[in-house]
């Protein structure tokens, strides 16, 4: 077990469809793979005036474990390939990674 493993798991919310858009853009960031899982919004209609947007039920999410040097530059690169402005209207934030097996 590595403590303090040096690595973030970046967690990217879009719409369905636009999980291979993202992982692209990952990838040319220098992130290696991800872990795609089909989910459900449950954003109210004031949330789409409150933004301005409309709100597609059908979502996905990536996980994409990287290392704590690229995390930056891969969350840069998700918000512009699928950001708000964009069609697949994803959000993507990071957390911290405590511990981590299974990785060389």
């Amino acid at each position: 077990m590595n403590e303090n493993s040096g690595y973030e798991m970046i967690f990217c919310i879009i719409n369905s469809g636009f999980s291979e858009t993202v992982m692209d853009a990952a990838r040319e960031a220098g992130a290696r793979g991800g872990t795609v899982i089909r989910a459900r919004g449950t954003a109210s209609k004031e949330a789409e005036e409150t933004f301005g947007i409309t709100i597609h039920p059908d979502k996905e999410v990536l996980m994409i474990l990287v290392p704590k040097d690229i995390k930056d530059a891969v969350l840069e690169a998700v918000y512009k390939s699928a950001g708000m402005s964009t069609a697949g209207q994803g959000i993507a934030f990071s957390m911290a990674v405590n511990r981590t097996v299974g990785l060389q």
